[in-house]
C-alpha cells in the first residue's frame, strides 16, 4: 500500500510538472512570438475572435473556479486534500495548451515594428520577467505544482501555512499578476486577436485578484486585512511597506 502511495504521488508530481510547467512555457512563446494557430479552422475573422474569446472564457472558469475554497472542499471529499494542487496544475496546464494550439489568428494588424523600435519593445518584457521571477523567489518555498506538498507528506511533514511577506510583496500584494500583465501588454506588434487575448486576460487577472483577496481574508484573517491596509493591489503608490510577516525559523 505505501509503495502504491509513494509511485502515485510520483506520478503526479512528474504529471504536474510536465503539463504546468510544459504549458507556461507554451504561454511564454505565444506571449513574444503570437499566435501559433497550430489547428487552423476554416472560419472568418469574426467568427474566430469569438472562437478565442469563448477559448479564454474556458480557461478562465476552469483556472479561477479550481481555486475557489468550495471547489477544493468538494475535491478533497472525492480525492486526498495533498493531491489538489498536483491535480490543479494538471488540468490548468492541459486547457491552457489546448487553448494556445487551438487559438486562431487574426489578419488585422494594428501595428508591427521592426529592427531597433522591436528590440526597445522588448525592454518592458524583459523587465517583466526578471519581476515575475523576483516574486516567485519571494513566495520561497514556491510550490506552483503541488510537488512539496506531496513530497513533504511521503516524508510524515506536514507544511502549516503562513503569511510571508518579503521583496515585491512589501510594495504590492499581487506582484506576479502586475509581472505578467507587463508581459502581456510589452508586445512589439499587435493584431486584433492579441488586443483582444489582451484586454479578455487583463480583465481576468483583475476579476481573479478580487476573488483571491476573499480566499486569504478567509485563510488569514486579521492578518491579511492589515496586508490590505498597508500595501496596495497591484500599482506601488505607497511606497515600500513597513510591515514584515516573516516564516519562523
Amino acid at each position: 500500500m505505501l509503495s502504491t502511495n509513494r509511485f502515485t504521488a510520483h506520478l503526479a508530481v512528474v504529471l504536474a510538472a510536465l503539463c504546468g510547467g510544459g504549458s507556461l512555457l507554451l504561454f511564454g512563446v505565444f506571449l513574444i512570438a503570437g499566435s501559433f494557430t497550430a489547428v487552423p479552422l476554416d472560419i472568418s475573422e469574426p467568427m474566430a475572435l469569438l472562437w478565442d474569446g469563448f477559448l479564454s472564457a474556458v480557461f478562465f472558469l476552469q483556472h479561477s473556479g479550481m481555486r475557489r475554497s468550495s471547489f477544493r472542499r468538494w475535491l478533497s471529499s472525492r480525492i486526498p486534500s495533498r493531491y489538489y494542487s498536483a491535480t490543479y496544475a494538471i488540468v490548468s496546464g492541459l486547457v491552457l495548451t489546448a487553448v494556445l494550439l487551438l487559438w486562431q489568428r487574426s489578419h488585422t494588424a494594428f501595428f508591427e515594428t521592426q529592427g531597433l523600435l522591436q528590440i526597445l519593445l522588448r525592454t518592458p518584457f524583459l523587465l517583466a520577467i526578471a519581476g515575475f521571477a523576483w516574486s516567485v523567489w519571494a513566495l520561497r518555498p514556491f510550490d506552483p505544482f503541488g510537488q512539496i506538498s506531496l513530497l513533504t507528506h511521503l516524508e510524515d511533514e506536514q507544511l502549516a501555512p503562513h503569511l510571508v511577506i518579503r521583496g515585491p510583496y512589501l510594495w504590492v500584494r499581487h506582484p506576479q499578476y502586475l509581472f505578467t500583465l507587463g508581459l502581456i501588454w510589452a508586445t512589439p506588434s499587435l493584431s486584433l486577436d492579441r488586443l483582444l487575448f489582451n484586454v479578455l486576460w487583463t480583465f481576468w487577472i483583475v476579476v481573479g485578484a478580487h476573488l483571491e483577496e476573499r480566499d486569504l481574508v478567509a485563510q488569514f484573517g486579521e492578518s491579511y486585512r492589515r496586508y490590505q491596509g498597508t500595501v496596495p493591489m497591484f500599482f506601488p503608490w505607497k511606497g515600500r511597506a513597513g510591515m514584515v510577516f516573516e516564516r519562523p525559523e
